[in-house]
Formats: structure tokens, sequence, C-alpha cells
């Protein structure tokens, strides 16, 4: 079963779960996870968000994310054990996915907002 929310809910969310990250994209780049990389997640003002694939200090890939163009994200259950959040646009006429993130686990949001990493 799907599930929506709003984009600020879900980044928040998503920066105390940087390690359960398995794979971010676009239509135009896809990122993967590997056990030398780590996910950085951050904003550089309040409607742009920066997800950074890093080996050590060295930046592997970007993605900038433009939070005002993403109407809601949507969550639901991928393939095995996986989760796909995506950022979607909203017209009259169109929907589109503007980002993916496909996580190990779902979106919990009965969890407190602690300002601690999680690990899955």
């Amino acid at each position: 079963m799907a599930l929506s929310l709003p984009f600020a809910t879900f980044w928040d969310w998503l920066k105390a779960h940087p390690n359960c990250i398995i794979r971010a994209g676009t239509p135009d780049v896809l990122l993967f996870d590997h056990d030398d990389f780590h996910w950085q997640l951050g904003n550089e003002d309040e409607s742009t968000a920066l997800l950074q694939l890093m080996r050590a200090k060295e930046i592997v890939g970007e993605i900038v994310v433009f939070a005002a163009e993403v109407a809601y994200v949507q969550a639901e259950p991928g393939e095995g054990d996986e989760y796909i959040f995506e950022c979607i646009a909203e017209t009259e006429e169109s929907r589109e996915v503007l980002y993916q993130f496909v996580l190990a686990h779902g979106y919990d949001g009965a969890e407190e907002a602690t300002g601690s990493r999680w690990t899955h």
C-alpha cells in the first residue's frame, strides 16, 4: 500500500537514515551504495536539498533536489526488502517522478526526531 507525505517530512526523516539508502537517482542519473561509500544529506537553503555519495572526503556523485518542484513523496514496498520513495511533480496534465530513493526499510512516522542516525 502506497503512503504519501510532504517532501520536508520525508527529507528530515531521510537525513536520519543515510546508512539505509541503497540507491538514489533522477531520470538522468542513478547512484548506488557501496561498502566504500557513505551518503551525506543536507540543505543548501530551504528550497534546495543536497544528496552526496562520498568516498572518504571525495564526492563520487551528487544530486541537487529542488524541493519546491516536489508536490509530495510517495512511498511503497519494492522488490524483496526494498522500499521505494518517489518525489513527485504534479500538474493538471501530468505526473512525473523527479527523484527516487530506495531504502532498506519503509517510513516510520512514529520515530522521534532525535538527531541521531539509524542503521538497519
